[in-house]
């Protein structure tokens, strides 16, 4: 056996998202990085063994897609692959040749893939190094680290190291959470492989082996709600936990499950008489055999969160990352269990009480979860972080991981380059890390960009034009697909929108003054109808609450019989003392009457509806504007926005727009009474936001996003280009100049998008 020792600042134990994103930032931010992965590939749950399609807070809330690596990976992966993405089963090698290139092109990041860690080496309080062996390598590694980050899943470094852990759920004794169970159990939530399936065009024949298991019972899936969603690839619910544990219990988890796999495909082609048509050209093309892994060790932090923080939205002063996943807490058993997960045994309904309170966020996740409460120099990142089985439901989804995980990754730095202790990270040295995180193309819901080396911060702005809110209506179209894909827009059009519930539309409001407001109704009960109108205030875009407390304006509309129809309401409002913000537009509900959504989305427009227990829910299924007009039209994308500190809407819009129908070349203009000496110059773009991942097509490039762009410099009385970029698709572009410049004047023009008609930047920096 060979043996190798390496020392390095951080050692990251653990490839998946959260450790693969916790490796990146640390190097990025300048510490020697090691990252040990025991399997072949980077990406966990997410990579094509397991073939999981991360998900995360833009699932429920618009605008809320997770934005800095993950976002990175993400948007480059989606602008390369030519494989449509499906929830689970459809991952492909071009994913994991995306992380995979980014790793080897991060300066200071080593890694080991198929290296599994087998021992911890201690002094006192901390970890001295771990200990690895490379599969078919005949190799052993001893990895020394002031810094260690357990991202493993399972805890394994934790474990080894002797720190203190929960397995399995918490009784309604201890914090009385909502989805607490009334005694505390051993059960986790269980594993799950997938199975993806090929059309060939023909019929196929299956045939299950002697050892799958049989399944007989139609009630089994229909009634107990595991349905088949699609044909084509595996399902969540081919899941099993308890009675076995899911750590060393896992190899025959992974035989059960392929038992039951091939069993449910035998029942699609076989047996039952609708699926049995629909699978007749389908053959199975290839079935997981590492299963995904939802819950097993989670370790106990200097922080131990609660779903009472999470349905709070408790704002913590070490707010490192968010979260927006509901509750989502799966059946113990899985498939062997009575039924699936409560919300898919009801039919995934949104008004239940069990929706009510599995609805969630986004809200803030303290560092202190992260910061083991039994060794100094130890941090966790991932679904091993401390936390109640509850608050796991949300906090362990990918995407909300892979911020964890990043922001552990720029705490060790941060510790490592200040000389800290990881318990010293507090007060103005975590407002240093929700900085550099912000910086990096984070977003943290209740902090904002305050750098005070951000030279951009105290420049006039000054912009070529700007677009303002009209409204929009249902005719409206998306020509760019850069919000809805074309299929989705023609489905809206025929879709029937009665007012079933109260329904709610954010409006961007510049100074305080709505004269009219017109909505566009349908009435087809054949008498007019009246419905109630009221325009309230509201502190961001996810502010669900049903009543905010006040009301700015209220009326009762009368709907005449009639299709599509503007119903104006003359409102006469104004408050001289009103910041720019966003107001909601309410509609009470009335189910004779429809409420039309506009053909296209307003950028920072959303809607939602009162889904019951005064709570709102994201309306449809992405939240996108209804059609509605205002007079006087807003201006609400303005220049200002683009040193707002928010580089997403949030309590406004925080985007600058140009006007679409303006001939001169959209531009930024940046302007100080000082010369100021400048190296970078960092730009945030809209696009890849507003919906999850997985509603983007093959090859997709955001149209919102400038392709083409020059940054100018005002040297020797002359515009003097800096930086000539073709063909960008990525949200955050940070340019570093070979040389510092002097100079009072930047200029940003844009020539190009990937294909809407206006220009669009989120934020500018310049250091």
């Amino acid at each position: 056996m060979k043996y190798i020792q390496q020392s390095y600042d951080v050692v990251v134990c653990g490839g998946g998202l959260a450790g693969f994103c916790a490796a990146v930032a640390a190097a990025r931010s300048g510490a020697s990085t090691c990252l040990i992965q025991d399997r072949p590939v980077f990406g966990g749950n997410s990579s094509s063994e397991v073939r999981v399609t991360p998900h995360g807070a833009a699932n429920f809330h618009a605008y809320a897609r997770e934005t800095g690596i993950i976002s990175e990976l993400l948007i480059e992966e989606r602008a390369v692959n030519h494989e449509k993405i499906r929830e689970n089963g459809w991952t492909n090698s071009v994913w994991d040749m995306v992380m995979y290139d980014m790793a080897v092109r991060t300066p200071n990041l080593t890694f080991h893939l198929n290296t599994s860690v087998t021992s911890v080496q201690l002094d006192g309080d901390k970890i001295r190094s771990v200990r690895a062996v490379i599969a078919n390598a005949e190799t052993e590694l001893e990895i020394g680290g002031s810094i260690f980050i357990d991202s493993t899943g399972d805890g394994i470094v934790a474990d080894l190291a002797g720190c203190e852990w929960r397995w399995g759920s918490e009784g309604q004794e201890e914090f009385g959470e909502p989805h607490a169970p009334l005694q505390a159990s051993s059960n986790t939530m269980g594993n799950s492989i997938h199975f993806r399936a090929k059309d060939m065009g023909r019929p196929v024949p299956f045939k299950a082996p002697s050892w799958a298991v049989k399944h007989e019972d139609p009630d089994y899936f229909y009634k107990q709600g595991r349905t088949f969603y699609d044909t084509e690839s595996g399902y969540w619910w081919i899941e099993i936990g308890i009675p076995w544990n899911t750590i060393y219990d896992n190899e025959t988890i992974r035989h059960e499950l392929t038992r039951h796999t091939l069993g449910i495909w035998d029942w699609m082609k076989n047996h039952d008489p609708v699926l049995r048509e629909q699978t007749a050209n389908l053959a199975l093309d290839w079935i997981g055999q590492v299963p995904g892994k939802r819950e097993s060790r989670r370790i106990l932090g200097r922080y131990f969160m609660t779903e009472h923080d999470i349905q709070n939205r408790t704002v913590f002063q070490d707010e490192i990352a968010y979260g927006g996943w509901f509750v989502d807490l799966h059946t113990p058993g899985g498939l062997l269990a009575e039924t699936a997960e409560p919300a898919s045994a009801e039919g995934y309904s949104e008004t239940t009480e069990y929706a009510q309170k599995s609805y969630c966020g986004p809200y803030g996740i303290p560092l202190r979860i992260m910061l083991s409460k039994d060794m100094r120099n130890l941090m966790m990142a991932g679904r091993n972080v401390s936390v109640t089985h509850a608050a796991l439901g949300t906090v362990r989804v990918m995407s909300t991981t892979a911020l964890m995980g990043q922001a552990a990754g720029t705490s060790a730095a941060y510790a490592i380059n200040q000389q800290v202790e990881l318990a010293e990270l507090t007060g103005s040295k975590v407002q240093d890390i929700q900085q550099r995180l912000l910086r990096d193309g984070c977003f943290l819901p209740n902090y904002k960009n305050e750098d005070d080396h951000d030279l951009a911060r105290e420049a006039a702005i000054q912009v070529s034009s700007s677009a303002v809110a009209y409204g929009v209506g249902p005719e409206s179209r998306d020509y760019t697909n850069g919000f809805r894909s074309s299929k989705l827009q023609e489905q809206r059009k025929q879709q029937n929108e009665p007012l079933t519930h109260m329904r709610g539309q954010w409006i961007a409001i510049e100074d305080g003054c709505i004269d009219t407001i017109s909505v566009c109704l349908s009435n087809t009960s054949g008498i007019p109808q009246r419905v109630q109108a009221s325009i309230v205030p509201v502190d961001h875009i996810w502010d669900y609450r049903a009543e905010t407390g006040d009301v700015y304006a209220e009326a009762e509309l009368t709907v005449p019989v009639g299709v599509k129809q503007w119903v104006e309401w003359k409102v006469n409002w104004r408050q001289a003392s009103a910041k720019p913000g966003y107001v909601r537009l309410q509609l009470g509900a009335n189910s004779a009457v429809e409420w039309h959504t506009a053909g296209t989305v307003i950028p920072g427009h959303v809607s939602a509806y009162d889904m019951g227990a005064g709570k709102m829910r994201r309306y449809l299924s992405d939240g996108g504007t209804l059609s509605y007009r205002i007079t006087p039209a807003q201006a609400c994308f303005g220049g200002e926005n683009l040193v707002s500190g928010v580089a997403r809407p949030h309590q406004y819009t925080n985007l600058w727009l140009s006007d679409p129908t303006d001939p001169v070349p959209p531009f930024i203009q940046l302007s100080w009474s000082q010369q100021q000496t400048i190296q970078e110059v960092q730009l945030v773009f809209p696009g890849h936001l507003f919906q999850e991942y997985h509603k983007y097509e093959p090859f997709y490039q955001d149209p919102q996003c400038p392709k083409e762009y020059v940054i100018e410099a005002f040297l020797d009385d002359a515009w003097t280009t800096l930086v000539h970029v073709e063909d960008n698709y990525q949200r955050l572009s940070r340019h570093t100049l070979e040389q510092p410049i002097v100079t009072n004047q930047l200029r940003i023009v844009i020539l190009a998008t990937n294909g809407d008609s206006s220009a669009g930047v989120y934020e500018v920096r310049c250091y």
